[in-house]
């Protein structure tokens, strides 16, 4: 008997296509459809799927993805398919564990993944630290510069405007504006803490052995 299982990262996307690739396929009436991440540590219809499957049966896919981007989840599922006597055919990969060819193609391809994915890792890496070298770093700029955030706080302090006034000001987010308060907030228990070293010169120095002169004073 042939079994599918489909599955979308999030609930807002569709399984349509998965699920008409899976009938044309033969998985009539036993399709498991699930909306989950393949991250997410629970995958309930996955297990019904797996627990559901018997001696001879074929678990059929829409893409080797959909079961899982582990390349040691995949093989180790495979295997243990197969020592139940369980075939995994994938639509859109050459896998079909049905033959010794097959296995050894997805043996193949699982590992070409888990490299690429490797490569791209150890670029990104590689992009992120080169950026830094020269001053610039990830994420989105900000959205707000230092002489905004400083009148922000002014506005906030005078105590005359509400935090949805001043967001909307400056075209922010309420989140954006509490976060510049925390850390100016942040920024001025650090400098009581840690007050900045006096200059040499700053204070006057009383001179010993003078007297002041009366006013108008001098020589007579």
């Amino acid at each position: 008997m042939k079994v599918g299982y489909a599955r979308v990262s999030t609930s807002d996307q569709s399984l349509d296509l998965q699920i008409d690739a899976l009938k044309r396929a033969g998985c009539r009436n036993h399709i498991f459809e699930e909306s989950i991440s393949t991250s997410s540590l629970k995958r309930p219809e996955l297990d019904r799927c797996l627990a559901s499957l018997k001696k001879g049966d074929t678990l059929v896919i829409y893409k080797l993805d959909r079961l899982g981007r582990s390349v040691h989840f995949l093989l180790g599922l495979v295997k243990t398919l197969g020592d139940r006597g369980i075939n995994l055919v994938s639509l859109n990969d050459p896998i079909d564990t049905t033959t010794p060819v097959g296995v050894a193609i997805f043996q193949f391809c699982a590992v070409m993944a888990e490299l690429e994915k490797g490569i791209i890792r150890e670029r990104t890496k590689a992009g992120l630290q080169s950026a830094r070298a020269r001053g610039r770093f990830g994420g989105a700029p900000p959205k707000t510069n230092a002489q905004q955030r400083s009148a922000i706080v002014t506005m906030w302090e005078s105590g005359k405007h509400t935090g949805k006034e001043i967001a909307e000001t400056y075209g922010i987010g309420s989140a954006t504006l509490y976060r510049i308060l925390a850390k100016h907030k942040k920024r001025q228990a650090k400098e009581r803490q840690h007050p900045p070293a006096k200059k040499q010169g700053d204070t006057p120095t009383k001179r010993k052995g003078l007297k002041a002169q009366p006013e108008g004073g001098g020589r007579r």
